[in-house]
């Protein structure tokens, strides 16, 4: 009973000292006054209570000022048991024309502002370093041809200390825009005073030729400002809504001349090169040779590089990976890259010529066609022995792949060693056998059960489908028949369709997995066909006997 009574006498005292919250104060400031045309203040309304956020009409601007971004803040001090409360709007405000103009009363749950005169000057009138924040922007040229790389560059100058913000690209129609490299940040001094400097730089590619105009950049955000206290004698950092924006500009684009020969391609400097082999003197039939050409241009989109095409001949067989494109800025120029890594498979011995490349390109500054050339090139291949497995080219899209490749490649290698040990030790304990035994047929008899052993395996191999398997098994098959190891080139000096399903195949093993199944079924027929068809009893033939080299035996 004593503690309810407690409560209600606490209940009671609690009511009598917390007061009655009542809106009784509208009030209404600008940060400065005079302003200019054009540009952006705050206009701050305060009430001295909790108060909806969306009873502040501010519609009643619009016929005078342009009315940006609008911040609300709410707030309460207790001091000596009595509370304070404030409701705080932050409205951005431009006026339209210079002159005298009025910022009308506002009016929330029956309590007005007063009105605010102010005086609006014309833009520029007041010296630049009075500014606090602006934005300047310019571009590379003021006349420019469809197609070429304009750069847009735009300066934030920021004399006070940048809270948070975002920065937005111009708006322009008829063309493409994109940000190229990162934003710089750094400092400059104009008429002694200085200011940050965030500077950002954008690509501009006109589609079509005409006027293009190209709307300013803005910036919107809020920044520090240094404030005084009612009252008070310390001054203190207030966060403000502040927005600028860059002057409108206009490029006139000219169409490509009717005279330019070629795909079109418009920069300030082209240029070609090559990366090659340049230490070895002779190349050998059957392996590969690396070749990437690299194309660069200055103020150039990458994408509009055109693909380079290489005229080889015949005898060169060339396997290209995919294109690679990308820019990047170096000495405040922006460079474009295009390149191709190619490898060329020689399969002829002779002397042969890499013809020159051509790329035909517009310079916009003597405003007439030149050509971007990478000389000619000849190179010696000597005939050899062609590589028992197509070694793939190692390109990068692809790494993972071409590492199972040669990792297969090992395995197959090191199994063939000890088949072709297993398969000798074999054949001479046979030998032996041999001459222990009076039926001098017993050998005819026990070659056949070897011989469809080993095209058993060649099937298998081209029904897995597996290049390098199918190649290692007809090696293996074509060694059993010969007693004697045998590589690819001597295989396919056996008959015309042997050189030719053996040809197919490696470029099949070059040209990776762009090559489809139907391309490998008809590869794999004809070898089994040939090897089928084949006249393979003149490998055996020519090899040399054993007896001589086991005399003993």
């Amino acid at each position: 009973m004593v503690i309810r009574q407690f409560f209600i006498l606490l209940t009671l005292c609690i009511a009598v000292i917390q007061p009655a919250f009542a809106l009784s104060k509208l009030e209404a400031s600008v940060d400065r006054n005079p302003v200019m045309e054009g540009e952006y203040f705050v206009l701050n309304v305060s009430a001295d209570d909790e108060v909806d956020t969306g009873k502040l009409d501010t519609s009643i601007l619009l016929k005078d000022f342009i009315v940006g971004r609008t911040s609300v803040s709410r707030s309460t001090q207790i001091m000596n048991f009595d509370a304070v409360k404030e409701t705080r709007w932050q409205v951005l405000l431009a006026p339209k024309q210079k002159g005298q103009l009025t910022i009308p009363s506002f009016s929330i749950d029956g309590v007005s502002s007063a009105e605010i005169p102010l005086k609006v000057v014309e833009a520029g009138a007041q010296p630049e370093q009075a500014k606090n924040l602006f934005i300047d922007a310019k571009v590379s040229t003021d006349e420019a041809y469809v197609g070429q790389l304009i750069t847009y560059k735009v300066k934030l100058y920021l004399a006070v200390e940048l809270q948070r913000g975002v920065l937005n690209a111009p708006v322009i129609e008829g063309a493409q825009i994109k940000q190229i490299g990162e934003d710089k940040d750094g400092s400059e001094i104009i008429e002694g005073r200085r200011y940050r400097v965030i500077e950002r730089t954008y690509g501009i590619i006109p589609d079509l030729p005409g006027q293009v105009n190209i709307k300013g950049a803005t910036f919107s955000g809020d920044v520090l400002v240094e404030s005084q206290r009612r009252g008070g004698m310390f001054g203190f950092n207030e966060s403000r809504p502040m927005q600028a924006g860059a002057p409108s500009l206009s490029i006139q684009i000219e169409p490509a001349p009717t005279s330019f020969q070629g795909q079109w391609l418009v920069a300030d400097l082209v240029a070609l090169k090559e990366s090659f082999p340049e230490d070895v003197k002779e190349f050998t039939v059957g392996s590969p040779i690396t070749r990437t050409l690299t194309l660069l241009a200055s103020n150039a989109d990458e994408n509009s590089l055109p693909d380079i095409a290489q005229n080889l001949p015949p005898e060169l067989k060339s396997y290209p990976e995919k294109p690679q494109r990308q820019s990047f800025v170096r000495d405040a120029q922006i460079v474009s890259q295009y390149s191709i890594t190619s490898a060329i498979v020689p399969s002829k011995a002779g002397t042969f010529t890499l013809p020159e490349v051509k790329v035909p390109w517009w310079n916009p500054h003597l405003k007439r066609q030149e050509m971007a050339t990478l000389p000619a090139r000849t190179i010696q291949v000597k005939g050899g022995a062609v590589v028992d497995t197509p070694i793939e080219p190692n390109w990068q899209a692809n790494t993972s792949t071409n590492s199972e490749s040669h990792w297969n490649a090992n395995l197959f290698a090191l199994l063939w060693l000890v088949t072709l040990v297993a398969w000798a030790v074999t054949f001479v304990a046979w030998r032996r056998a041999l001459k222990r035994q009076t039926t001098v047929n017993t050998p005819v008899t026990a070659q056949p059960l070897v011989l469809s052993t080993g095209l058993k395996g060649l099937e298998q191999a081209c029904a897995k489908g597996n290049v390098s398997d199918i190649l290692q098994q007809l090696q293996q098959y074509c060694s059993e028949q010969a007693a004697r190891p045998m590589t690819l080139d001597k295989i396919a000096a056996q008959s015309r369709e042997l050189a030719e399903a053996i040809r197919q195949l490696q470029a099949l093993a070059y040209g990776g997995k762009a090559n489809s199944d139907t391309q490998l079924a008809v590869a794999v027929k004809a070898l089994l066909s040939a090897v089928k068809n084949g006249n393979l009893k003149s490998m055996a033939q020519q090899s040399t006997p054993l007896r001589p080299l086991n005399p003993n035996g």
